[in-house]
């Protein structure tokens, strides 16, 4: 058996629920970045698995020469380079009309759609491909910003932001299922109350679709339950109580619980401790950072110092799915990340049957 069809065929548990998801239902996955040998290796084991019909984005002989250097497979895999593409002209000309009504001063069409992050956006924006992933060699503002610029925002999220998930067999307390949801871990640096409401809202939607099971959303503070009266305590309070109401209202399988400290959440003894009058919880799903610097810096000890192994991040808030990984992304996070967008582009498809948002 070979390396690939290896690791393919024994993954974790989160990526094997992830796959057989779909199997039932495969979807098209752009890469932006499809000059690189991680992405090549992650699209041939999505195609061994019959997961996934992968889409690289490049230079047709840089790929294919990058490709067999390393003995990699480009069985069924698509490889498109944007300035040579059929689309190429329609796409300029969607820039263009872009431009026009929403007053964007992006530059020269041509130019703009050559770049691979504008192509793999338009593609996703007019369902050639259901999911986007890309990042893993640009920095991030780059391809936030073609993000932007070319896929419609959800009207009821106030601000896209980014969802890491994180699972380790060797760790205690991740999840209730062995995977923990991160947000934000990528773009708002200080969220108010409406957004970080709307970010539990989100990703609490996420888990839940990923677990199959109502999903708990913790809101993280230094405090719990008013044991420290601080500004930033009492923001993640109001926080996790405009998204109970959204909850309620929307009748979401969702339970939200906050302001509390991350043991609380993820311990259930710790919870014992702090709360003794309070009935017994589940250990949380999501969880809710203050602000990206608390939420950036957790991501990576986990990562770095705890071991734990990250896919994503899943960019919500946006009207199709897309993902990205970071320039030091292993194999296992780009093959991980790109089940994980595609099974939120099942979602995607399930609630907007005709494609629109």
């Amino acid at each position: 058996m070979s390396d690939i069809s290896h690791a393919a065929t024994t993954g974790n548990s989160v990526t094997q629920n992830l796959l057989e998801q779909l199997r039932r239902h495969p979807k098209r996955v752009v890469f932006t970045e499809g000059e690189d040998i991680r992405v090549i290796q992650a699209a041939a084991r999505l195609v061994e698995i019959e997961a996934v019909a992968p889409i690289l984005l490049g230079n047709k002989e840089r790929i294919r020469a990058i490709a067999a250097e390393h003995g990699a497979s480009l069985r069924f895999i698509h490889i498109i380079d944007p300035p040579l593409a059929s689309d190429f002209k329609l796409f300029c000309q969607r820039v263009e009309n872009m431009a026009r009504y929403r007053t964007l001063q992006i530059g020269d069409p041509a130019e703009i759609v050559s770049r691979p992050h504008y192509f793999g956006a338009l593609m996703v924006q007019y369902g050639q491909a259901d999911a986007l992933v890309g990042g893993n060699q640009a920095l991030p503002a780059s391809y936030f910003r073609a993000l932007l610029h070319t896929i419609k925002p959800l009207p009821d999220v106030p601000k896209i932001f980014g969802v890491t998930m994180l699972t380790g067999d060797h760790l205690k307390h991740m999840g209730g299922n062995g995977v923990l949801f991160l947000a934000d871990c990528g773009l708002i640096p200080n969220p108010d109350v409406t957004q970080l409401a709307a970010i539990a809202i989100e990703t609490g939607k996420l888990a839940h679709h990923f677990l199959g099971r109502k999903a708990h959303v913790a809101m993280l503070s230094h405090s719990t339950k008013g044991s420290a009266s601080t500004p930033d305590a009492r923001k993640m309070a109001a926080a996790a109580s405009l998204a109970q109401d959204h909850a309620l209202h929307q009748f979401l399988e969702i339970s939200i619980e906050g302001e509390v400290q991350a043991d609380v959440a993820l311990d259930p003894e710790a919870a014992e401790t702090k709360l003794p009058a309070a009935e017994a919880r589940p250990t949380a799903d999501v969880l809710v950072f203050p602000n990206l610097d608390a939420a950036h810096i957790s991501l990576k000890l986990l990562q770095h110092v705890a071991g734990a192994q990250n896919y994503g991040q899943l960019i919500l808030g946006l009207s199709r799915p897309a993902a990205q990984v970071p320039r030091t992304a292993t194999v296992e996070t780009i093959f991980g990340t790109a089940a994980a967008i595609a099974v939120e582009a099942i979602k995607f498809h399930q609630l907007y049957p005709d494609g629109e948002v």
